[in-house]
């Protein structure tokens, strides 16, 4: 049941930290090259492809160190 609670614990950790980092990215609302931005008249639509990319990368790198530092 310990590991369980650790578990938890380290998940609302990581996703307090990707929020933080998602409201960061509203704030200041910067664009990396290869996100995909379409602007119309009254409509605006952004999928930030790279963004993603980068974020997954980041985050499978933490994620890896974690689990090789438990061990």
């Amino acid at each position: 049941m310990e590991n369980v609670a650790r578990m938890l614990i380290l998940t609302g950790i990581i996703l307090l930290v990707v929020g933080g980092i998602f409201l960061l990215y509203a704030m200041f609302s910067f664009h990396m090259p290869g996100d995909i931005i379409i602007r119309r008249k009254n409509f605006l639509f952004v999928f930030p492809l790279a963004t993603s990319i980068l974020l997954s990368i980041v985050l499978t790198v933490i994620l890896n160190l974690l689990i090789r530092i438990r061990r």
